[in-house]
């Protein structure tokens, strides 16, 4: 079971009152019933003065990463570099949640940490969005919250939000699991955008990482994500402008060029520029996800920059079981691995042998059916609990469960590997129906009770307002349950001007960035315990 993170039962319980406040300058703005879920209503009446500026309390201060105060490069090598294992013939090295659009928010980040992935990536979040949000302590979850600024939005949006008593929580951090293992990646395409936006989040972070790899039109259209890849002049600068000014590490991740040698020579201007890591995906643009990775090149890549540079460099891509991560590492003398989709499969993979396991590691003894994964079964209902623990957006944990339930982007070659059995019964379509979390929590029997909530009132309530929460982030069942018959009429819309051609296609992996959105990860403020 997931052990370095505490469950509910173990977490302390909050203090007797419990308050959403927003620090400006010396005033704060709070709900201090301890009553009633935490709502914008006054955020969206107030005159805008701005963003409230992310500057951490002085009981924050006592409460900052291990790792600040270090120059950049010594934190990046601490982050980045495989710390010396009791046993290091298992060792895949340092071992990374990726980021993933509307996955890698806080519960899935919560749980790869508790099965032990060193380091977790926030999901893309564009610049212009996190420049726009308040920082929020969340007394009442224990966390830190980015929180969209409402003055801007149209009065018919404020009064909804009203209604509905909508958070629209674009980031959502839990210092108690993250502190000194987070990174937050952004999506930008500019220098004058990414320095505001980094700026204001570096504070509650370990690292900003720069997206140069997403080939989706949203970000490529924008001049950001693989845009940069045939930019290397705006790209540098973008690194050169964040490593003068933060104090924290810089990191870039990318794909595949052209060729070996395009390759090689953008990361080097990047590591000129002063990133401190990099992160490669072993895919060209234009290579579908269920294209196998291109291991054999980005071997060569790496063992060329090994040789020359002193960064620390990741590997990320088809790297679906331990044994793969081994080998992979040992072929390459990375300094890591990054699990994306493999982690939506199972979570569990982040397990590790424990030092007592003795021996030299044979290929096979860590492969998809490896003592150390836990059931699916049980690491969907791991994941449901931290959902509600850090009270997620109900249809954003649909997505989540649902990607964890399906093999559409894996490479064919693999899905038999890979089976989808849920000795209960549960399918995407059961979850598909399902409306609220407490509807989830039933179909997958994760017990909740309110016993001892911090809140007054019963659970259903909750529940309720769960359902309401996230009604602008856009969201289709039928992406999951008839995905073709969805996509054909959302390009018949666009044609038509319905909508944008660029929202055709809702939830794909690298478009979406619903952190824009009035919705987003987490929405509402509190939490019922778990039995």
């Amino acid at each position: 079971a997931p052990s370095q993170l505490a469950t509910p039962k173990q977490r302390p319980p909050p203090p007797p009152q419990h308050r959403l406040h927003r620090e400006r300058g010396s005033k704060t703005m709070a709900d201090e019933s301890g009553t009633n879920p935490p709502s914008q209503e006054n955020a969206a009446s107030a005159p805008s003065t701005g963003p409230i500026a992310a500057t951490p309390t002085a009981e924050e201060e006592t409460r900052r990463s291990p790792l600040a105060g270090l120059p950049a490069q010594d934190r990046a090598d601490a982050l980045f570099r495989p710390r010396p294992p009791s046993d290091p013939s298992y060792g895949a090295g340092v071992e990374i949640l990726a980021p993933m659009v509307r996955a890698s928010t806080a519960p899935l980040r919560s749980l790869a940490l508790s099965y032990g992935a060193d380091l977790t990536y926030t999901e893309e979040i564009i610049d212009r969005s996190i420049t726009s949000c308040d920082r929020v302590v969340n007394d009442e979850l224990g966390t830190v919250d980015y929180v969209k600024n409402v003055s801007s939005f149209s009065r018919k949006v404020k009064d909804r939000m009203r209604k509905r008593g909508e958070v629209p929580v674009v980031l959502r951090i839990v210092p108690e699991a993250e502190r000194g293992r987070l990174i937050y990646q952004m999506g930008t395409g500019e220098s004058n955008l990414a320095l505001p936006a980094a700026l204001h989040v570096q504070a509650d972070v370990d690292g900003v990482d720069i997206n140069m790899g997403c080939p989706k039109k949203f970000s490529v259209s924008g001049g950001m994500g693989s845009a940069l890849l045939s930019d290397p002049k705006r790209a540098c600068d973008i690194i050169k402008t964040l490593r003068r000014n933060l104090e924290v590490p810089v990191s870039a991740k990318i794909r595949l060029l052209k060729d070996d040698a395009s390759t090689v020579d953008f990361v080097r201007s990047l590591v000129q520029a002063g990133a401190n890591a990099i992160a490669i995906h072993a895919r060209e643009v234009g290579d579908a996800p269920t294209t196998p990775a291109k291991w054999d090149r980005l071997e060569n890549v790496v063992k060329v920059l090994k040789g020359t540079e002193s960064v620390p460099i990741i590997l990320n891509g088809d790297l679906y079981t331990r044994d793969d991560m081994i080998r992979m590492r040992r072929k390459t003398t990375a300094d890591g691995i990054m699990l994306a989709r493999p982690a939506l499969y199972n979570t569990s993979i982040f397990r590790k042998p424990p030092p007592s396991a003795g021996g030299e590691w044979v290929e096979g003894m860590y492969g998809y059916d490896s003592p150390l994964l836990e059931d699916k079964t049980s690491v969907v209902r791991s994941y449901l609990e931290q959902s509600v623990r850090y009270a997620s957006n109900p249809k954003n944990t649909k997505y989540v469960l649902c990607e964890f339930m399906n093999n559409r982007r894996t490479p064919p070659r693999l899905v038999l590997s890979m089976p989808q059995r849920y000795p209960e019964g549960q399918t995407i379509d059961a979850v598909c129906r399902c409306k609220t979390i407490e509807d989830l929590c039933k179909l997958w029997d994760v017990k909740v009770s309110a016993s001892s909530a911090p809140w007054k009132g019963d659970v259903g309530e909750w529940f309720h307002r769960q359902a309401s929460e996230g009604a602008d982030r856009k969201y289709d069942d039928r992406y999951f349950l008839d995905p073709e018959g969805l996509r054909k009429e959302r390009e018949a819309k666009a044609q038509e001007g319905g909508e944008e051609k660029k929202e055709a296609m809702v939830g794909e992996e690298d478009i979406g960035r619903g952190e824009g959105t009035a919705t987003n990860s987490g929405t509402c403020a509190k939490r019922p315990r778990l039995d």
